[in-house]
Parts: C-alpha cells; sequence; structure tokens
C-alpha cells in the first residue's frame, strides 16, 4: 500500500494542503513532492477553490530535501548519471515549484519552525508567507558545493544583499530578518499560526475569484518582464555546474560526505 505524506482537505472556499512526514521533519522525497503536486492539481482545477493554503504538521516545516532516499531518476545502472539527474530535477524541483507559482489562486504558506532549502521550494512559490515567531529560513546548500537551491529565487525574495548573505554564510534567517527583508508578509505566535493563516485566506476568498486571479497574473507577469522566469532558470543551470564539478570530483553530485544509504553506496562503489 502506498502511503501519502501529504494531507488535503476543504474549509469552505479555501484548500488545506499538509506536509504529512513529521517523524521524518517533512524530508521531501520523491513520493511526497508528487503527492504534492497532485495536489495542487486538484486545489487548482476544482471551481469551489478560492484560495489554497500550503501548510505543514509537526515542529517543523520541512527540513528539505530528503537525502537519505535519493530519488530514483537520479541513477541508471547504479550510477549518478548527468542527463537524467537533471531531468528529473527539471521537473520535480523547478519544474514542480513553477507550475505552483503560476496557479492563478492566491495561495498562502504557513511556516513554523525550520524551513531549509528545498523547504524555499515550496514557500516561495506562494504569494504570501505567514510564519511562526519561531519559524527560520535557511539555504547551506553552497556547504554542499552548489550555489543554491534549484528554485533560486533569493535575490527576488530578499534582495542581492541578503541573498549573497544566506547563500555565502549558510545561516539562519529569522522570521523577523524575512520580514524585514519582504519575504515573509505576517510573523504571528506560534500557537497562531494555523488560526490567523486561515482567517487572512478567508478574508482573500470573499473576493471575487476573477478579479483575484487577474491580480496573481499581473504581478507574477510583471516579475516576469523584470526577467525572474529567465533568471531562475539560468540560475537553475548554474545549480547544475556545482553538481556536475562534485561528480568530477567525488562521483558523486555533493561534495559533502555521502548521504546515501549503505545500500546505494555499494551500488556506486562497485560501479
Amino acid at each position: 500500500m502506498t502511503v501519502s505524506h501529504i494531507g488535503y482537505r476543504l474549509d469552505g472556499s479555501v484548500a488545506v494542503i499538509s506536509l504529512n512526514r513529521p517523524d521524518k521533519h517533512n524530508a521531501q522525497d520523491e513520493s511526497l513532492l508528487r503527492d504534492l503536486d497532485a495536489r495542487w492539481r486538484q486545489a487548482a482545477e476544482d471551481d469551489a477553490v478560492k484560495v489554497v493554503v500550503l501548510r505543514a504538521d509537526g515542529k517543523h516545516f520541512s527540513s528539505g530535501h530528503d537525502l537519505k532516499t535519493p530519488a530514483p531518476g537520479y541513477f541508471r545502472e547504479g550510477k549518478t548519471v548527468l542527463e537524467s539527474a537533471y531531468r528529473w530535477e527539471t521537473e520535480h524541483y523547478l519544474g514542480y515549484s513553477r507550475r505552483w507559482r503560476d496557479v492563478p489562486k492566491p495561495s498562502i504558506a504557513a511556516v513554523q519552525g525550520a524551513c531549509v532549502a528545498g523547504a524555499l521550494n515550496l514557500i516561495w512559490p506562494c504569494d504570501l508567507i505567514v510564519a511562526a515567531d519561531n519559524a527560520y529560513f535557511s539555504d547551506p546548500v553552497v556547504q554542499f558545493g552548489v550555489g543554491g537551491v534549484e528554485y533560486h529565487a533569493h535575490t527576488w525574495e530578499l534582495g542581492a544583499r541578503r541573498a549573497k548573505e544566506m547563500l555565502f554564510t549558510a545561516r539562519k534567517f529569522t522570521a523577523d530578518e524575512a520580514f524585514a527583508a519582504g519575504m515573509v508578509n505576517r510573523v504571528v505566535p506560534l500557537d497562531e499560526l494555523d488560526t490567523r493563516t486561515m482567517q487572512l485566506a478567508h478574508e482573500i476568498a470573499e473576493m471575487d475569484p476573477w478579479a483575484l486571479a487577474t491580480a496573481k497574473r499581473a504581478v507574477n507577469q510583471t516579475l516576469d518582464v523584470m526577467g525572474q522566469q529567465a533568471a531562475l532558470q539560468s540560475a537553475f543551470d548554474i545549480h547544475w555546474h556545482g553538481h556536475a564539478n562534485a561528480l568530477l570530483r567525488t562521483g558523486y553530485p555533493l561534495l559533502t560526505p555521502d548521504p546515501l544509504p549503505s545500500k546505494a553506496r555499494t551500488k556506486e562503489a562497485d560501479a
């Protein structure tokens, strides 16, 4: 039996999508991302849904990619192959995030605790972000030999200097810092996160859906005219320069000690 780690419910005209893998800090493996994309599609196609809320169960929003469960698309005959891994990430990381960003309905991310690396791929496509006062945001991927996560919206979300600081230092940005930078819309007490997020969602849902869709499109189109989509694609290709460099140097697409389970490590070594 396949177990989904994504919850989905309707609260009036608000679709609530929940990451539900708290025992793994909502780390994202292939099945979680696939099910998450399916729920985004469901919300997008349901005429009764006017607003989408993305939230997470447990202490942390998400620890990012599940490095203990490497995606099958990375491997061919037991080895990491650049072309297949690039295609897999194009679909499951950059592709999914772009698709969620362009869903023609307002979306709100509710974030508590850790929001690290690949977790940014989930929240940055959302239109609004509500953060609990214990939330923090980090992209430590430079420590892995790669210049940032796949949906490289750092500069758009934080401004150039704060983006560089996040990447160069791998430090945690607090909810208040993210708010000051304009990345987060509201910072609320942790025990009020869900309530305050849903209040905002229902307030927005009172608006005409066509007007909401056109307002969202106008802002997103402005970002695109400014070059956001081209910049994201360019940064994704630069991201893969990091993976390619690591493959040449270590035989694995990261420079840090191999996080693969022992069985997968054995396959790589045998190959």
